[in-house]
């Protein structure tokens, strides 16, 4: 037999059963949950973006450091 499980969540160490939430409230927390998810994926591309501008960085040093020792 399946446990009657209530859906909780903690806000600010209190623990609400979200059986109890308003509809407005319910819509509120929808958008955290989005919003969390929308940072966690912008902090994914932000990584993402950090690392290929430094390997070009890296790759144009290097280029000009090769293009250096050529002129000499």
């Amino acid at each position: 037999m399946a446990k009657d499980e209530k859906k909780t969540i903690t806000v600010n160490d209190v623990e609400y059963n979200l059986d109890d939430f308003t509809a407005e409230q319910a819509a509120y927390l929808n958008h955290v949950n989005d919003l969390d998810r929308k940072l966690a994926n912008a902090q994914f591309n932000l990584d993402q973006l950090s690392v290929g501008r430094q390997k070009f960085v890296e790759l144009l040093v290097a280029s000009l450091e090769a293009h250096a020792n050529v002129d000499e």
